[in-house]
């Protein structure tokens, strides 16, 4: 388990943060909802989680014009988290695979 700020995330909701992190179209509000991590937490748990070159990787690509991680930068078309094709998500707080 590790901890980011007095909070416990096990190994596989680890995973599951950072693999919503690298999605382009899964955007950082969604990431707060589901685990209650702001976008600078999400920054900060990257930053340590990842190799220094994956993480500048990583920021370069969340500031380019090819992701969608801000809502902001979003077509206002999209009005979801999630694909059509993904299972909904379970109140248990992380997607079953």
């Amino acid at each position: 388990m590790k901890t980011m700020d007095s909070r416990v995330f096990t190994e596989r909701e680890l995973d599951r943060i950072i693999e919503m992190a690298w999605e382009d179209r899964t955007p950082f509000e969604a990431i707060d909802f589901q685990f209650d991590l702001p976008e600078k937490e999400v920054i900060k748990l990257m930053r340590s989680n990842l190799k220094e070159s994956s993480f500048k990787r990583w920021r370069k690509r969340v500031n380019s014009g090819v992701s969608q991680k801000h809502l902001k930068k979003r077509n206002p078309d999209i009005s979801r988290f999630k694909s059509s094709r993904q299972k909904a998500i379970s109140g248990n707080k992380i997607s079953k695979r």
